[in-house]
């Protein structure tokens, strides 16, 4: 399945999102910051520019996620993962970043800083039951109810 998104370059050097692999899921983002170098310290989150805007289609969100390599190297993460871009935001795309880690983590022009997922995501109709809802198996069980590891 391919969909096909209309992009608008909002910052000169700005690249398009892009796949690493054939089969991968999300897209990498890049950091469009010029020339300028970000420095983020242990503790401390910055919004980093990606330098595109973007038109989703009706029923439609793009989902904005860690990239597993620098979270497990050097402890940065994106801090509302995962962040969602709702198909009416025409705003630029920008990426909340937090470092964990121990060390300060430099980003500059261009750097895979996240990665995007576009997803489904169906408005529903929510209504009161009237306290009554189907049965399951689990019931009400949840936040660990079903046991820790294998």
């Amino acid at each position: 399945m391919s969909l096909i998104i209309p992009m608008k370059s909002e910052r000169e050097g700005a690249k398009l999102p892009v796949y690493g692999t054939e089969g991968a899921a999300g897209a990498d983002l890049h950091a469009c910051v010029g020339d300028e170098k970000i420095v983020l310290k242990p503790g401390e989150r910055t919004l980093v520019p990606c330098g595109f805007s973007m038109e989703l289609p009706a029923g439609v969100e793009a989902q904005v996620r860690p990239r597993s390599g620098i979270a497990l190297k050097n402890g940065v993460t994106v801090l509302n993962a995962p962040g969602t871009i709702d198909c009416d935001y025409r705003g630029e795309v920008g990426v909340m970043l937090i470092n964990l880690g121990d060390e300060d983590f430099a980003i500059t022009h261009g750097d895979r800083i996240a990665q995007m997922v576009i997803a489904l995501a169906p408005q529903c109709k929510f209504h009161w039951a009237g306290g009554a809802l189907s049965t399951t198996e689990r019931g009400e069980g949840g936040f660990g109810s079903t046991g820790v590891g294998a």
